[in-house]
């Protein structure tokens, strides 16, 4: 599965866990647009995933975990491996 296609699955994923049908994003976004997200045709800025998941009512990072991993224990593991990798850059970067 290719990043775009994960992120595709999520968003649909999180959209349908919280009853949500794709009209209930026409603040953000046309329901032609959220459904070619939905569908892996385009890729979204950071803007507009921060604003799709405004809607979700979740953080942004929720939609690109699950679209990452889709059980428990491979989100063990990313988080893992995340809090490692954050662990190291802020602590080389943090004073320079």
């Amino acid at each position: 599965m290719t990043p775009k296609s994960s992120f595709a699955t999520a968003l649909r994923t999180v959209r349908k866990a919280r009853g949500l049908s794709q009209e209930a994003f026409s603040d953000v976004s046309s329901r032609t647009y959220l459904s070619s997200l939905e569908r892996g045709l385009k890729s979204p800025t950071l803007n507009k995933v921060a604003e799709l998941c405004d809607v979700l009512e979740v953080h942004p990072l929720t939609v690109l975990a699950l679209g990452y991993a889709s059980d428990t224990k491979a989100l063990d593991k990313l988080f893992g491996r995340v809090q490692q990798e954050l662990d190291l850059i802020l602590a080389s970067g943090a004073n320079r």
